[in-house]
């Protein structure tokens, strides 16, 4: 397996840093032959991108890209994969809101299942997580629910930060969304290939509020919820 970590970054100096520091010393399974950190900056305006530009000046396989202007987490990622050399992507944050440690956890459940996507689940029993807002817990129960519903595959967490998945499998479907919906779009593209085709492993988390960091509103909410019925009740290709 060669893998890629895409890293979307807009404005998380506090944050990548330590970030970086943790995936520089995690330990891969064996069967990940190479991996290399591909960090889009998504225009950041406060220190991220120069922060990064150093842990990439001392490390190959870090590599950092950047948008002129800013395009959201969708765009940013579909840059980073754009630019990466691996067979395997996986998509997470540049915050600490996920533990870095589990990687491992869901590259051994992609192997062993021999499935093309396995999603990281927030609410899954078998870890030991703080307690996190009521409120998103909801909608994101809701929006999971109308996914699962829609797809035909039982889910427990669409919005999860961690999302892993075969090259092979991303070539056969085409993304659009710019910003928090590219989730949905991309679960929902996805499993429409192939429904049996998915695991989901429980993962630690650590919520952080939006005085802290959080990018997601509750305005995104709402675009969240329309992403959901527009590729998956109406059924389009394209936004």
């Amino acid at each position: 397996m060669n893998l890629s970590i895409i890293i979307p970054l807009y404005n998380e100096q506090e944050t990548v840093g330590t970030l970086l520091s943790q995936l520089l010393l995690l330990e891969f399974p064996e069967f990940v032959e190479h991996h290399e950190l591909i960090v889009v900056d998504d225009c950041s305006h406060d220190g991220s991108y120069d922060l990064v530009q150093k842990f990439a000046d001392n490390h190959d396989h870090i590599r950092l890209f950047r948008h002129e202007k800013n395009m959201g987490k969708g765009a940013a990622v579909r840059t980073g994969i754009s630019k990466s050399s691996g067979d395997t992507f996986l998509i997470r944050d540049a915050d600490l809101e996920l533990a870095v440690e589990d990687i491992p956890v869901m590259l051994h459940a992609m192997q062993e299942l021999g499935v093309e996507f396995v999603n990281g689940s927030r609410y899954m029993a078998g870890v030991n997580r703080p307690l996190a807002s009521y409120r998103r817990y909801l909608a994101n129960r809701f929006f999971t629910f109308l996914t699962s519903v829609i797809i035909n595959v039982k889910l427990t967490d669409m919005a999860c930060g961690y999302k892993l998945f075969r090259k092979n499998l991303y070539e056969r479907i085409q993304l659009h969304e710019n910003r928090f919906g590219f989730e949905a779009e991309l679960l929902i593209k996805a499993l429409r290939v192939k429904r049996n085709n998915i695991a989901e492993v429980p993962v630690r988390y650590f919520p952080r509020n939006e005085g802290e960091g959080k990018k997601l509103k509750t305005v995104d909410g709402f675009k969240i919820l329309w992403t959901v019925i527009k590729y998956g009740i109406f059924k389009r290709v394209r936004p």
